[in-house]
């Protein structure tokens, strides 16, 4: 009898226990495979966004080392023609955070008069700028050979999240994204704190342009600590909490000289509250904006905060619960190098625990990262991505929506239940009908298990891709 392939589907994906048995299948399958293949296709998965055609030969004929490396250094990647027109192309990605933030004053402007239709063209120019910082983040994740790169764009967004619903902060995402993150993902944890502190879109979204003496807001100063550096045990009280936030009065921006300057960041030395403090056990002299400065410089070496950078990366690449000794040697590496994330990223990458069979098939994907990755695996050239954002808002993750500070998580729990993962089913349904099944099943080679092989071979062609999209074995990485 011939089982039609969303009901094969559901049976596959509505338990995590026979999720969970279909990946250790998956892993034995890939174990089975040449190792020099295995270890691609981990590679692959694990610092990429999967394997794209012909990736997974590539990798094993210039070696992992050699494919790891080269992802650590990415400047020396040239983006493809096609995908550096596409982005060139885009509006939003490429305006300064004033130019974006004085067209979204605009469009406020334009809804208080009375005009028909003023109302209907803010939310179309809303709907255009959330499209633009969307597709741009979209096609790098797809076609962009940096794709180490744009892994870490993900995890350090996350990190130092910032949700576009929050006012003004809409118009600011991409130029976050752009000026804040991307140019630190590798380099120096204390220069990337520093720039998410003082980028117009944070200090709105956690409301530090608002607090001043005499009137404080704790929130970014909470977070900072909880979230960016120490982590919820790292051992700070919440006198700290407030007196950081003490410290961090004026920390703020204009939005004129933004609009009209381009002027970011501004000190403002008139709400700055400058009384005595106390902070993690310590007096601190009154020296204005310096004072923010020392807080950063504190936080970004003490050894809470190399432990939780850590264990965050050791999660998000190697397993839900890392082990603590590589967690541990990752911590060593982050405090001998002053925080330089390249060098605990080459210690973790290096790390049998990375390598290690156990590890295969043991992160299930984030929806964004089975997003990607089938998109990844059809091979199609850049084309119009916009329904993989509708896409991505259907499964639960829309691009810059975690409202909350601590970002998307990327941990099994979050995102396997049986609703998720039935929606999961109808995305593979919809990406599969445009795919060869025979050339997708080709290239996924051993990431796919014998069990699943069999069962979608037992099915008509033209729904063999979406079954592989929508197997367990695709949605480990």
């Amino acid at each position: 009898m011939r089982v039609h392939p969303l009901v094969f589907l559901a049976a596959m994906l509505a338990l995590p226990a026979q999720a969970a048995a279909q990946a250790a299948a998956q892993a034995a399958a890939q174990a089975a495979a040449p190792d020099a293949e295995r270890q691609a296709r981990h590679v692959l998965n694990r610092i990429a966004y999967g394997p794209a055609p012909g990736d997974v030969a590539r990798v094993r004929q210039m070696g992992v080392k050699r494919y790891i490396d080269g992802q650590l250094e990415p400047a020396a990647l040239a983006y493809p023609a096609a995908l550096a027109e596409r982005l060139a192309a885009l509006e939003l990605p490429n305006m300064s955070a004033g130019a974006a933030m004085a067209q979204f004053a605009e469009l406020r402007r334009e809804v208080r008069s009375e005009e028909p239709g003023a109302k209907q063209r803010r939310a179309e120019g809303y709907r255009k700028m959330a499209l633009e910082a969307q597709e741009a983040r979209l096609l790098r994740a797809i076609y962009s050979p940096r794709q180490l790169e744009e892994v870490m764009v993900d995890f350090w967004y996350n990190h130092f999240n910032v949700f576009a619903g929050k006012g003004s902060a809409r118009a600011m995402v991409a130029s976050y994204e752009r000026d804040a993150i991307r140019p630190h993902v590798f380099g120096s944890f204390r220069a990337l704190l520093g720039a998410s502190a003082k980028h117009p879109a944070m200090l709105v979204y956690l409301d530090n342009q608002l607090s001043r003496a005499g009137k404080l807001n704790e929130n970014y100063a909470r977070e900072l600590m909880e979230l960016h550096t120490l982590g919820v045990d790292g051992g700070y009280t919440q006198k700290d909490v407030t007196e950081l936030a003490r410290m961090l009065t004026g920390w703020s921006f204009a939005q004129r000289a933004l609009m009209r300057k381009d002027e970011g960041f501004r000190f403002d030395a008139r709400s700055h509250d400058q009384g005595p403090k106390t902070w993690l056990g310590s007096a601190v002299a009154q020296r204005g904006q310096a004072e923010g400065e020392f807080a950063l410089d504190v936080l970004a070496r003490l050894p809470s905060t190399a432990r939780h950078i850590s264990h965050k990366l050791a999660q998000y690449f190697v397993h839900d619960a890392p082990l603590a000794a590589l967690v541990g040697r990752m911590a060593r590496t982050f405090q001998s190098s002053d925080g330089d994330i390249r060098a605990v990223l080459r210690t973790l990458l290096a790390s049998e625990e990375f390598m290690a069979p156990a590890s295969i098939g043991a992160k299930f994907k984030t929806p964004y990262q089975y997003v990607v990755s089938a998109a990844r695996a059809g091979g199609a050239p850049p084309g119009n991505v916009r329904p993989l954002v509708q896409s991505l808002k259907q499964l639960g993750m829309p691009l810059y929506g975690c409202a909350t500070p601590n970002g998307y998580k990327n941990a099994e729990a979050a995102w396997l239940n049986p609703g998720a993962l039935t929606r999961r089913v109808v995305f593979a349904t919809a990406a599969g009908a445009r795919l060869d099944a025979a050339l997708l099943d080709a290239d996924l080679g051993a990431a796919i298990s014998p069990r699943t092989r069999a069962l979608v071979a037992a099915n008509p062609q033209p729904l063999r891709a979406a079954m592989l999209l929508g197997s367990p074995d695709f949605m480990q990485r």
